[in-house]
């Protein structure tokens, strides 16, 4: 076994910062994020650097700001690149220094398991050039090992199974078990943009054959099965809890009578002409016409019924690691690319900067555990780059804008930042301890100042 500390890196989609029992939730069953919180660092205003799944997974990997990358919406595929103004909105790039690559660099085994989000969605034109049909595995698997991964089991989103035409690990594993047309054509009922797009619902296959319990057992299965002579770097990257609103239907169960409170549905009230032009798109995004409150509340149901599903397949990993005898030498960190709003301000989803979008999740363990410490100062995702290549022993990332956490988790008051940055195509946010501003960077409109 090696010397060199494990570190395995939990990462979900569209985890909302406040929705885990240690962050004082009233509803939401989540005993294993509690737990680690307890014997770790949590971190109360950790900050994404894009609100939305591409640019922040660029800024994560290459401790970069948006605007160092150039990229500013999702992949060339998604609607939000497509209607883009942005003559400069770039794409990611696997020339980029990553943090995978310098952990490769000093003797690690690297994996992702999940989504990592590095590409888009092949076009009809390519499935047609392809004969009717395309692998993800053999059309992406290459790409994403470029980066930095060793190993890679690739699920891109839940609607990419809608499509026949696609085959992705999870896809072929239901076809496998006879599962694949009901869960196609339920995926295919609340399809991202259709009117039902935001409908809370219960899968219509079992908890184990859900894509967060697949998920973790292939990443079980890679621990099990690898050589333990060279440390490891795993990426456990849930799909979920990003929408479609369905969960499983054990979790499904479990809140069915659950007091849901609903969050504040008032839309803001913007200041300018920027601003209310960009929150109009984000209210159609959210489909506010049929955001009634008890549509709202099914949405949140089903919502924490992903999230507590998470939380049960990561105790099923570390009991995993424990049983192996690994979890004693091996760094634990969870933390997800942005928030979802949850209907707050009259909002779905992310691609904005109030709290519930541009905030996220992260907590880090160090090897066998310490004090429970709740961290109020502000933090980036780009930290969390540093800190990974910190633990490695590997040098600071070519052009990084993070810092390692070590040092706060070793008790050093001075390792802090004055602020965190966010960017959503041509908006920018910055976030202090106590205010949070938003600019219009082209005109240099200011939109927004809160004092927190």
């Amino acid at each position: 076994m090696s010397a060199k500390p494990n570190i395995l890196f939990v990462f979900s989609d569209q985890h909302r910062h406040d929705v885990m029992g240690c962050a004082g939730h009233p509803t939401v069953a989540t005993p294993h994020l509690d737990a680690l919180a307890a014997r770790g660092h949590r971190f109360t205003k950790a900050w994404c650097q894009s609100p939305i799944c591409q640019p922040s997974r660029a800024s994560l990997i290459t401790g970069q700001h948006p605007y160092d990358l150039g990229v500013f919406y999702n992949d060339a595929s998604s609607a939000t690149h497509a209607s883009s103004d942005l003559d400069d909105a770039g794409e990611i790039s696997p020339d980029w220094p990553t943090f995978m690559k310098s952990l490769q660099g000093e003797g690690y085994e690297t994996a992702t398991i999940g989504k990592t989000h590095y590409h888009g969605i092949p076009t009809r034109e390519d499935v047609k050039a392809a004969g009717g049909a395309i692998s993800f595995a053999n059309r992406y698997d290459a790409l994403v090992k470029s980066f930095g991964w060793d190993y890679v089991v690739e699920e891109y989103d839940k609607y990419v199974h809608a499509a026949r035409s696609f085959k992705t690990p999870y896809a072929n594993y239901l076809d496998e078990l006879g599962l694949i047309d009901g869960y196609r054509e339920q995926i295919r009922g609340v399809f991202r943009l259709t009117p039902s797009h935001w409908r809370g619902e219960t899968r219509v296959i079992p908890q184990e054959h859900d894509l967060t319990s697949f998920l973790a057992r292939e990443a079980i299965d890679w621990l099990d099965n690898r050589e333990d002579s060279k440390p490891f770097m795993l990426q456990l990257a849930f799909v979920q809890p990003h929408v479609p609103l369905i969960d499983d239907p054990t979790w499904a169960r479990y809140y069915a009578d659950a007091d849901i409170e609903l969050p504040n549905l008032t839309p803001p009230e913007p200041v300018c002409a920027e601003w209310e032009h960009y929150l109009g798109l984000l209210a159609g995004h959210s489909q506010r016409d049929v955001m009634t409150p008890e549509f709202v509340r099914e949405g949140i149901r089903h919502y924490y019924g992903m999230v507590s599903l998470i939380d049960q397949q990561i105790g099923a990993v570390l009991a995993s690691l424990e049983t192996t005898g690994q979890l004693d030498n091996t760094w634990i960190i969870y933390s997800c690319d942005h928030g979802e709003m949850l209907g707050t301000h009259g909002l779905w989803a992310k691609m904005n900067f109030y709290q519930g979008s541009a905030q996220v999740p992260l907590l880090i363990v160090p090897p066998g555990g310490g004090a429970s410490v709740v961290d109020d100062t502000v933090v980036e995702l780009t930290d969390v780059a540093e800190t990974i290549t910190d633990i490695a022993g590997a040098p600071p990332l070519a052009r990084s804008r993070g810092r390692s956490l070590v040092p706060r988790l070793q008790g050093d008051p001075g390792a802090v930042r004055d602020f965190a940055y966010s960017r959503i195509q041509s908006y920018a946010a910055l976030r202090t301890e106590r205010f949070r501003f938003t600019m219009e960077s082209r005109s240099g409109v200011p939109c927004e100042l809160f004092d927190m």
